[in-house]
């Protein structure tokens, strides 16, 4: 099993669009082949900085949903929300 965590920051501004944007988005996410858990955290003292926290079965399964249209699209409307750059970190458990 793969964990994922992705920590991003965010422009103030955006903060309240990000979490209704990926409320919304967050079963489709764990619907897709071969994810299991995904939770969506906010630091309790830098409110423009999150992480997301998944479970996938495999690198491949991973990939494929990062290669994914669904995945694309959705990148594509947060990253315009950054104040920084992502960044990622897949650990086995």
């Amino acid at each position: 099993m793969i964990v994922r965590f992705v920590k991003l920051k965010l422009q103030s501004q955006h903060i309240a669009d990000f979490k209704k944007f990926t409320e919304g988005e967050k079963k489709d996410i764990i619907a897709f082949d071969g994810c299991s858990f995904l939770e969506i955290l906010q630091d309790i003292n830098n409110k423009n900085l999150f992480f997301s926290y998944s479970h996938w079965e495999s690198e491949e399964a991973l990939n494929r949903y990062r290669d994914s249209a669904f995945f694309k699209g959705n990148w594509k409307q947060v990253k315009q929300w950054f104040a920084a750059k992502a960044e990622a970190w897949s650990l086995q458990r």
